[in-house]
């Protein structure tokens, strides 16, 4: 196999001196001083970007409700509807269910809400009750069941308005397919406005396919919404929280950033499918549900408050990327047909919506005198998230309609936030007319990073693994915002890997990078090529996670250069070094894509010092293996002494990555 070397897409510009440009001339001073600074007596060192692997996360695949978010009732707020499934309805997940010969009806309605943003609830009528052991209610059952775990707690909240004179009261219980009680508590209803009821249910044994189940024991009349379980062991034990197992998982990759919310999810199905993000803060009986661009729902429990917090737990910085004021090209299906769904904002709208981009940066790092910065500390985080990057636009269609408004925002941002650096997008795809369309309007802008993405084949990442050596250091930085190969085997991480020496060569260009997509629910997977697969009581990681995680926690501030010398000019073998000036440690990285052992020789002789006793981490295997549900380790990295020398030789073994960290202070 050939290397193939691509040309740069990015056409020249020349620099001009006016008030709005002084700011970028501050940008390139440090850009110039960033790139071109050096490890003192080593010459062959060039900074690097110390953000240059992280996360991307979007709600696909079930990936927040029913997945990250731990949130147990699906549909807790009676938003389901037909305009997301046909079979669904604002009932859906929902069993009405009596006992003990009572009666009575069940609706939904909408006139009296919790809050405009959530406009349907049930109302149970209890016409009778038999007196021993009857019952009406309703029992939901979670993402295909609820796991539960004896001795542990679990919280359940309501909010109830009592519509008949006397209290109803009620029973909130967990239970088996069968009706067997593992856990119940008791409450009455004591106010005929909307009051939100809590308590904690703790069940008698473990189980994994139980049911929450809401029963009136007395009669009346009553209207409920807004019903939720969370377990007590959310990620930091935070309410409204994460499942602690699953963003542990992505708190051990020490991402450097986390972009978030999407994707496509971002600029959504038609502009009124579009996240706003003010729709998804403050209290969640008060957040705007709508239709996933995935096809299923999305709640906005997990909103910008957690995934802003979420950053902050695991220390990687917030990368919020927000529409461009146009839908996504797809919107209403138009891939399939090969069309164009994309929908701008009209031009009345723009200043409002503007607004809105400007309100984020405020609530994220204003103080909390300023208007969003109190609805920050209202919501428990008085001191600012520190936001620095903002992504405006997803991989859009670059029409005329898509620059003129994507302009108007980032002209905003720049002359009200200098601070903020605007991530923009070069469209969809690695080249094409929407990357060169892209790009000239990066240039034009002088916009300081900009978002590639594509989805390809190995042997593309194999063939392109020089792409960004010879791109110009004059121009944007790149954020490679969405990339994988097709697939999960070994061969797709390993092909992966050998791409990401290069983005670790380039680092002085190359900002950010992120795989994606990161998480799929197992049999509610929208995309077939993913990080890390789930269901409800566990996980497998791909081979590819286990490389971006190697290379996550390995990383470096100084790439050095003329380190790896490979015997073999194989494309198929290469390898990387960088030195972490924190901890004082040189960590090379060997790739082997092919099927036969490749030798590299070591020379590390810059280095005044290295201390012998190193560590290695080898990720090897057959190409064509994957890990799944019924082999969870077919691939796994394995951990052992190395004994590092000045200068020394290593045999990279067939299909496989090496990672050798040597200590130098």
């Amino acid at each position: 196999m050939k290397k193939k070397n691509v040309n740069s897409r990015l056409k020249g510009f020349g620099y001009f001196i006016n008030a709005d440009a002084i700011m970028l001339l501050v940008f390139c001073f440090l850009f110039s001083t960033f790139s071109n600074a050096q490890i003192k007596g080593i010459p062959a060192s060039k900074k690097i970007s110390t953000d240059l692997f992280g996360l991307f996360f979007e709600d696909i695949n079930y990936a927040a409700d029913g997945g990250l978010y731990a949130e147990m009732v699906q549909n807790r707020s009676f938003e389901y509807n037909p305009a997301e499934r046909k079979e669904w309805h604002p009932l859906s997940y929902w069993e009405y269910i009596t006992t003990g010969f009572s009666y009575g009806r069940i609706n939904i309605e909408t006139n009296n809400p919790v809050h405009p943003n959530n406009p349907h609830y049930v109302v149970l009528d209890i016409e009778h009750i038999y007196q021993k052991d009857g019952s009406v209610g309703i029992k939901n059952t979670g993402y295909d069941g609820m796991i539960v775990k004896a001795g542990e707690n679990y919280h359940f909240s309501l909010f109830a308005a009592q519509l008949s004179t006397q209290p109803v009261n009620l029973i909130i219980s967990l239970q088996t397919r069968k009706g067997k009680v593992l856990a119940e508590s008791s409450l009455s209803t004591s106010s005929r406005n909307w009051k939100n009821y809590t308590g904690t249910l703790i069940p008698k044994e473990s189980y994994d396919t139980a049911s929450l189940v809401v029963s009136a024991v007395s009669e009346g009349k009553l209207a409920l919404d807004v019903i939720s379980l969370f377990p007590e062991k959310t990620f930091k034990n935070r309410s409204n929280g994460l499942r602690p197992d699953l963003a542990q998982l992505l708190a051990d990759m020490k991402p450097a950033f986390i972009r978030f919310p999407g994707g496509c999810l971002a600029h959504g199905d038609g502009l009124g499918n579009m996240y706003r993000w003010k729709n998804t803060i403050g209290p969640v009986e008060q957040r705007v549900e709508q239709r996933n661009i995935w096809g299923y729902h999305q709640t906005a429990g997990l909103g910008f408050y957690e995934y802003f917090q979420f950053c902050e737990d695991i220390g990687a910085k917030p990368l919020p990327v927000l529409p461009a004021a146009v839908s996504c090209q797809n919107s209403g299906g138009t891939w399939r047909i090969g069309g164009t769904g994309q929908r701008a904002l009209p031009m009345e709208e723009m200043q409002g919506y503007i607004q809105d981009v400007l309100d984020l940066i405020e609530w994220a790092n204003g103080p909390v005198t300023s208007t969003w910065g109190a609805k920050r500390a209202a919501a428990g985080h008085p001191q600012p998230f520190n936001l620095q990057y903002i992504g405006v636009g997803n991989e859009d269609k670059i029409t005329p309609e898509f620059e003129q408004r994507f302009t108007m925002i980032f002209e905003a941002v720049k002359a009200k936030h200098p601070e903020i650096m605007i991530v923009g997008t070069s469209g969809p795809f690695h080249s094409g007319e929407d990357y060169d369309k892209g790009w000239e309007i990066v240039n034009k802008l002088e916009v300081p990073v900009v978002d590639e993405h594509y989805y390809v084949q190995p042997d593309w990442l194999i063939s392109n693994q020089y792409r960004y050596d010879r791109y110009n250091r004059k121009h944007a930085q790149v954020y490679l915002g969405e990339y994988a190969s097709w697939g999960n085997k070994l061969n797709n991480a390993l092909a992966e890997a050998l791409y990401m020496t290069g983005l670790e060569r380039n680092g002085d260009i190359v900002r950010m990078a992120s795989y994606a997509p990161l998480l799929a629910k197992k049999n509610y997977t929208q995309w077939k090529t993913d990080m890390i697969f789930f269901d409800n009581t566990g996980y497998y990681l791909t081979p590819n996670y286990y490389v971006q995680k190697l290379f996550s926690v390995n990383r470096g501030d100084y790439f050095i250069d003329k380190v790896v010398n490979l015997n073999s000019k194989d494309s198929l073998v290469s390898g990387s070094c960088v030195y972490d000036s924190k901890s004082g440690d040189i960590i090379l990285k060997l790739v082997n894509v092919g099927t036969q052992p490749e030798n590299a020789q070591i020379n590390l002789s810059s280095f005044k010092k290295i201390i012998a006793q190193a560590e290695k981490t080898e990720l090897s295997g057959n190409a064509d293996a994957a890990n799944s549900f019924e082999n969870l380790h077919a691939v796994a990295p394995v951990t052992s002494a190395f004994t590092a020398a000045k200068k020394f030789s290593y045999t990279l073994p067939a299909s496989s990555l090496t990672i050798i960290r040597i200590k130098t202070k």
